[in-house]
């Protein structure tokens, strides 16, 4: 199941909570009952290989397949 990161509007305190993606979003700060939001984080993502350079796509470029 996915990990959510979540804040308070209104006291700031932050956590984490194991949810179905089915669940519904939590709404209320365990420790003060004001507001939650969703905290959304920085994704890594990291392209490898071949096709994901702007000269690959040229007419010069050698492919790993054969026709």
């Amino acid at each position: 199941m996915p990990k959510y990161s979540y804040a308070c509007t209104v006291c700031d305190h932050r956590f984490d909570a194991v949810q179905s993606i089915h669940a519904a979003s939590l709404t209320e700060c365990p420790e003060c009952r004001g507001e939650l939001r969703k905290v959304f984080g920085n994704v890594g993502v990291t392209f490898k290989g071949s096709g994901f350079y702007r000269t690959d796509s040229r007419a010069g470029a050698t492919s790993g397949s054969s026709d």
